[in-house]
């Protein structure tokens, strides 16, 4: 059975639901979520997309990302998708929430409602090798550097949220 993805409109209202790849090829808007997963030095847990993903493979990006399941809760979602990627359990909470829409590679597109999680952990991950080829933590001014430096190594949604994960993140210290 193929993965589902849950349709929306602009604020974030359940449209029904689609194929993910489909959604993709076709770029409907569709909810997500995204993990930032950070240490006690205030590093970044980030991951290294496994090549067998049927988009941004090979990429760096946040700890976790992804979809939740028709009639799943967005929290549960990320929670489910933490422990099936990265092998963790983290206690999170949700930051905020934006639409975008970006053209990948292979003419598929991100149209996605993401919401946003954060949490502190010191554990290192267990990933799931069909999820994840490599893993690090990393202090968020050298991401940021090295996004500015080599950005085709980073997803694209990575990129368009990092710094204002970071500042609110701070700001909430």
């Amino acid at each position: 059975m193929s993965e589902q993805v849950i349709l929306v409109d602009s604020r974030n209202r359940e449209l029904g639901v689609m194929d993910k790849t489909e959604a993709h090829r076709l770029g409907k808007l569709h909810r997500a979520l995204s993990i930032f997963i950070f240490n006690s030095k205030g590093e970044l847990l980030l991951h290294r997309r496994a090549m067998g993903k049927y988009h941004s493979s090979g990429l760096w990006s946040n700890t976790c990302c992804s979809h939740p399941r028709p009639a799943e809760n967005v929290a549960d979602a990320a929670v489910r998708r933490l422990k099936e990627e990265m092998g963790m359990k983290v206690e999170m909470k949700e930051l905020f929430s934006f639409i975008y829409k970006a053209e990948l590679e292979n003419g598929l597109y991100e149209h996605e409602a993401d919401h946003v999680f954060v949490g502190k952990s010191d554990e290192n991950p267990n990933p799931d090798p069909n999820e994840v080829m490599e893993w690090k933590w990393m202090n968020t001014d050298s991401i940021s550097d090295d996004i500015d430096a080599n950005p085709n190594n980073y997803s694209v949604w990575f990129q368009l949220i990092f710094k204002d994960v970071v500042r609110r993140v701070k700001e909430s210290v």
